[in-house]
Parts: C-alpha cells; structure tokens; sequence
C-alpha cells in the first residue's frame, strides 16, 4: 500500500485553518505531568534498506520447519493472487461500512462472505464475521441460552474432546454472565462423546444447548446426526463449531439430523490467513433465520436503488452494541475485515471444486502420514474410528523429550496431548495438510524413529 506522508508545509496549513500553533495543542487538554517525557527505550530510526535487512535477518533466524502440528491452525497454500488483492489500498486500510454510499465494495466483500458461509455450513444467515473460532464459540453459546425460547436454562453441554482453548475462552467470556459450561467427558476407545453420556451430564437439570465439535479435537468425527436430534427432542439448541475446509467433505451443520444445528461457528483461518505468530484470525457465526435478531455483529444484504441499479447495505446491525452497551445483545461490534476480504478471495478463487481437493488432499496425507509412522515399533492409533485432518498417536516414549528432539532437525511434530490430557500420556497429535509432500513423511517417520531411540535411551536421538 502507498504511503503518502504530509510535508511540514502540509502540516502548517491545517494547523492554520484550525487555529492551532502546534500539534502538541491539539492535545492540550492532557495535563502536562501525564505526557510522555519521551521514548528512551526506543532506538534510533532506521532506513527502509537498514529495515528491510533486520526484519529479514529475523525471518530467516525462525527457520522453516517442516510442520505436522494442526490442533487449530493449518497450513495450507494460500495462491498468491489472495494478499496481493487483499493489500490494496481500497481494503487494506477501509473501515466500518457506515455509510453505504462511500463503501460499496466493503459491503459487497462482506456480502459474498456472508453468502459463502452459508452456503458452506448450510445455514440461512451468517455475520461479518468475529474476532476468532473461540470468541465466535462464546457469542454461539451466549446467543443459544437466550434464543432458546423452550428453556429458561442456563446450563450448557461443553465436551471434553473440544479444543481447549475454546473451551477456556468460552468459560472466560460466558463464566460470569450466570452460564453453567457442563463438561462431558469422552470415549477412551473413539475419542467421540456418544450420546449416552450427553445423557448422563444432563441428567442433573435442564440445559439450553449442547455444543458439538465436527471434527473434535482429536480429528475424530462426531455422530452429529444422533446427537442432533436427541438435543432437539430435548428442547436443547445444538451449536455446532466446524472446520470450513472439513466442510467441503462433511455434511454440514445445517443437514445434522431431522432439521439442522441451529448455530454454526468455528475458524476462518483455513480460508487464506498464515500461521503468523497466532494471528490475527477470524471468526464465523452462522445460524438458522430464526434466530437472525440474536445474531451479534452486523449483516450486509444486497438490495435494488431507487434507479434499479444493484446496491448493498448494512441490513441488520443492533445499534446497542455501539450506544447502550448494557442492553446489547453482544458488545462485538467491529469485524475482522480484512480477514473477511482474504478469505472471500480465498474461497472465490478456489471455488467449490477446489475447496474440496484441498480438503481431500488433506484427508489423503493424514492418512499416509498415520501409516507411514505406525511403522515405528510402539507407535499406534490412539482411538478408532475416522478422522478428519488430525490424527491422535499413542507413543512409546514421553512426548516432550521426542518433540525436543524432533525440534532439533527443524521438524515441528505436532501437539503434546498430555499437556491437556494427562489422561492419554504419552500421545501426539499430528496432521498432515496438503502441503506436506511424501518425502516430507518420510523424513518425519525416519526421524521420529530416531527421536523414540533417543528418548528410550538406546542413543542416537541426537544424530541427524
């Protein structure tokens, strides 16, 4: 993006029309005891060539290791044509599409967003999006206990098998708003939670919702159907949280048993976003029409002006998320638009066809990758079943020692299952997207072997 500085000249004379001698009296209503002293700790400036170097020297210092680890955050090929596009000025720096005459084409992103998500869960109505999959997580639950108009509840089924941290996201933003996160455990054998122990956590009182993990965290897939329909017949809502590129695959939520989920969420950043340091990434929030004055955040729709010509505008938004904060459904009220716009772009250029060879080739490695380190003496499937994406390992050896190990041929191995399951120590979560090549398991298999040696104490754990 350009950048255009104002000159001191520039400078000057808006100071001049606004009757200002300086722009340190544009904020003479701090007092002076509260103003910086100055920035000692900041170094010297330097120049674009001085910049351009260190940042480059920083880049190459954290290396690029091969890597297996999902839990959440995948990498994927993201075609060159999305952050090319997504950094023009036009949408690299626009902002809230207040006023539908000035942002048109904010608004009409937001619109194919919104309509690509839809049809990708099989839901009536998405949002502009939200912060990210957990915080997304939290404003689903908070939504379903006061959507659901059969119960008075404020209990809410969480299984176990849901990625921890949004799990503890959601307790952090819904934990002291009265809202009970009941937590289910699951299945040793599957991984899954099965519905008899649904049954059993709601046992103990009337619940709002239950929400429901396609793929769970171990990559093991759900018998969403079954669950579905015991919630509804219960008079619970279902929340389902969804990895998008699953749902090329998978049968989205809208299609869960006899009439649908009833909100879906869950991680954009499949859709175009690097793994960049943790961020920044995006929510989606999805729902049945029902439930569409419940939805927080803001709807763009598209419409005919007065001339009948195609417009679009902000169709829905509460505005006691911006002036009566007390009374707001939801106090999100900024999106993450420029993570929408990459993902539209994301999603436009692959279009259905290729969304779901990326999500079949993912399916593909996962599974040779699984194979290939099965090989490995003591190395073994964790639970039964199909998964999607991840796959659950049990080892031989602790888990930290081999990830240290493997970390040390610049290979990053996947997630430590014990760190959140003490329960399943040893075990390793690992995936395979479809940017891992053959050779690239090959090299893992043959070093993780070495790795297990290592960490046994047979030696060679260290050799390249």
């Amino acid at each position: 993006m350009p950048f255009i500085p104002h000159t001191e000249s520039d400078v000057a004379e808006m100071l001049a029309v606004i009757g200002a001698d300086s722009i340190d009296d544009l904020f003479d209503e701090i007092p002076r005891e509260l103003r910086a002293k100055g920035l000692d700790g900041i170094p010297a400036g330097l120049s674009e060539m001085e910049v351009s170097r260190l940042m480059q020297s920083r880049a190459r210092a954290d290396g690029q290791p091969l890597c297996f680890i999902g839990a959440g955050a995948y990498e994927h090929h993201i075609p060159a044509a999305v952050w090319q596009i997504t950094t023009r000025g036009e949408f690299y720096s626009a902002y809230t599409p207040y006023q539908a005459e000035a942002s048109q084409g904010t608004l009409q992103v937001l619109y194919e967003f919104q309509s690509m998500m839809t049809a990708l869960t099989g839901m009536d109505v998405s949002n502009a999006s939200l912060y990210d999959g957990a915080s997304a997580l939290a404003e689903a639950v908070l939504m379903a206990v006061r959507a659901n108009r059969k119960s008075k509840s404020k209990r809410v089924l969480m299984p176990r098998n849901l990625h921890p941290s949004y799990r503890r996201t959601c307790k952090g933003l819904v934990g002291n708003q009265g809202i009970e996160l009941v937590e289910v455990d699951f299945e040793r054998e599957t991984g899954k939670t099965p519905v008899a122990a649904l049954e059993a956590a709601a046992a103990d009182g009337e619940c709002a919702a239950v929400v429901l993990p396609q793929p769970n965290f171990f990559g093991a897939l759900e018998d969403v159907d079954a669950v579905t329909d015991w919630a509804h017949q219960r008079n619970m809502l279902v929340i389902g949280v969804v990895n998008p590129v699953a749902l090329a695959l998978l049968t989205p939520p809208g299609d869960w048993g006899e009439t649908g989920a009833d909100i879906a969420c869950g991680e954009g950043q499949p859709l175009g976003m690097p793994l960049a340091s943790g961020g920044p990434y995006l929510g989606f929030l999805t729902c049945k029409q029902d439930f569409v004055r419940q939805l927080p955040g803001r709807i763009a729709g598209k419409t005919l002006d007065a001339d009948g010509k195609v417009g679009y505008t902000l169709t829905l938004q509460a505005r006691e998320q911006h002036i009566r904060r007390s009374k707001a459904t939801s106090n999100i009220c900024t999106n993450q638009g420029l993570l929408v716009t990459a993902a539209t772009i994301h999603m436009a250029i692959l279009g259905a066809e290729g969304l779901e060879r990326v999500a079949a080739a993912c399916h593909a490695n996962t599974r040779r990758l699984t194979a290939l380190l099965c090989e490995i003496p003591g190395v073994e499937p964790l639970f039964d079943g199909p998964v999607f994406h991840e796959q659950a390992l049990r080892l031989p050896a602790p888990t930290a020692d081999v990830l240290s190990a493997l970390a040390a041929h610049d290979i990053l191995g996947g997630f430590d299952l014990g760190a959140e399951y003490p329960e399943l120590d040893p075990a390793l979560l690992v995936c395979a997207t479809e940017m891992r090549t053959e050779e690239d398991m090959i090299i893992f298999r043959d070093k993780l072997a070495n790795a297990l040696r290592g960490a046994r104490g047979e030696g060679r754990g260290n050799t390249a």
